[in-house]
């Protein structure tokens, strides 16, 4: 039996908006490998997106989008995430935002409008800029070294973020950064792409996820306007995460993952069913010690779905749930998924690992699944002081 995310259901009662996601799947997984290769970013899988609606997935459906919750958003990423991961971690975080924006009682509700009716209406996405050279990943502390200082016109913006997934398409950054005021605030203020002073640096040449175009972008004395400011507190009242995007953030990222241990998987099989060695004379598949690992990796992806589909359930249900428990499920389906491609290739031999055949990258981006934030170590160490009370 397997068992998978995105066809659970049966397809009379799939909601449209997965079955437009599937639809696209094929088309996007076929111009994945040149991307790939190239390290070029996928504009035309956006253009796709949009025209499906698929842009607006969490947008309130009051403003014009399809209002998804978590469950049917990380069906959306799973489906999206097994045919090019890449596309998929730079739709999870246009998603997080939006589902922030509708939750949040701090996102100006002007802005949040705007940015709802660009995305129904065209290709407009968004992002948050968070990571920087010197800081690493806010989510471990530290203030971060952007600057927003505070003019009679405007904000003028100097830093350099790195790790930016999507810059050669995103219209919205939402960069993290600190005030030149006398008691100084951090915080998000929202800028809009390719205002002077903005450049994008073509950074981006990992060993996986090479098409999410995670380059490095500058803002040297970038103005935009005063009543730009999305979040911007004190220091210590940031000691609490938001929930929304905490959570969501880990979920979603779990199920991009796990989209593309599903997608080595599916290749596996066809290669086992195929595969006829001379001294065999049957296919790998009719092998004891074969069909124990396939079951072994089978095993991982059954427990995936359940922890994503029910963690996403609970969430939409309006369930209490903690940042730490998110956490502890990206930790548990990202192994997962990485120990399901670790087990293919090991069936596969030079096979797996010739760029030739899609188990290669497939295992090159899934690897990327233990360095995203949160981290193994911080999930492991937040739940261990928890547990200790220290």
């Amino acid at each position: 039996m397997v068992i998978t995310v995105a066809k659970e259901l049966p397809p009379a009662y799939e909601p449209e908006h997965i079955a437009r996601a599937l639809k696209l799947a094929d088309v996007i997984a076929a111009r994945a490998p040149a991307h790939d290769r190239d390290a070029s970013f996928p504009f035309e899988n956006f253009a796709d997106l949009s025209r499906e609606g698929l842009l607006a997935l969490t947008v309130p459906a009051a403003l014009g989008g399809i209002g998804a919750g978590a469950r049917d958003t990380a069906r959306v990423l799973g489906i999206i995430g097994k045919a090019d991961p890449s596309t998929a971690l730079v739709l999870s975080m246009h998603y997080i935002q939006h589902l922030v924006m509708a939750r949040s009682t701090r996102w100006p509700g002007r802005l949040s409008r705007k940015l709802a009716k660009e995305t129904v209406e065209g290709v407009a996405l968004i992002n948050a800029l968070r990571v920087e050279p010197e800081l690493g990943s806010p989510a471990r502390g530290g203030l971060p070294a952007t600057i927003a200082r505070r003019t009679a016109t405007g904000w003028r913006l100097s830093g350099t973020k790195i790790y930016s997934t999507g810059a050669p398409i995103l219209k919205w950054y939402a960069v993290w950064a600190k005030t030149d005021e006398a008691e100084t605030r951090v915080g998000l203020f929202l800028v809009p792409a390719g205002l002077p002073g903005t450049r994008i640096e073509e950074t981006w040449d990992h060993l996986g996820l090479r098409a999410s175009g995670s380059h490095t972008v500058v803002f040297d004395d970038v103005v935009f306007p005063l009543d730009s400011e999305i979040d911007v507190r004190k220091p210590d009242d940031w000691k609490v995460p938001d929930f929304t995007q905490s959570t969501v953030h880990a979920i979603f990222v779990a199920a991009i993952y796990d989209g593309v241990a599903r997608a080595a998987r599916d290749w596996l099989v066809t290669f086992l069913q195929e595969r006829v060695p001379a001294n065999l004379g049957a296919p790998l598949a009719s092998l004891p010690r074969v069909q124990e690992v396939v079951g072994g990796i089978e095993a991982r992806l059954a427990i995936n779905a359940r922890l994503i589909e029910s963690f996403a359930s609970d969430f939409d249900d309006g369930f209490q749930l903690t940042a730490i428990e998110s956490n502890i499920i990206k930790l548990t389906v990202t192994n997962n998924a990485v120990k399901a491609v670790e087990d293919a290739l090991q069936l596969t031999s030079n096979h797996g690992l010739s760029r030739t055949n899609p188990l290669e990258r497939h295992y090159r981006d899934v690897l990327c699944g233990r360095v995203h934030t949160p981290q193994d170590d911080s999930t492991r160490v937040s739940a261990g002081r928890l547990a200790l009370g220290v």
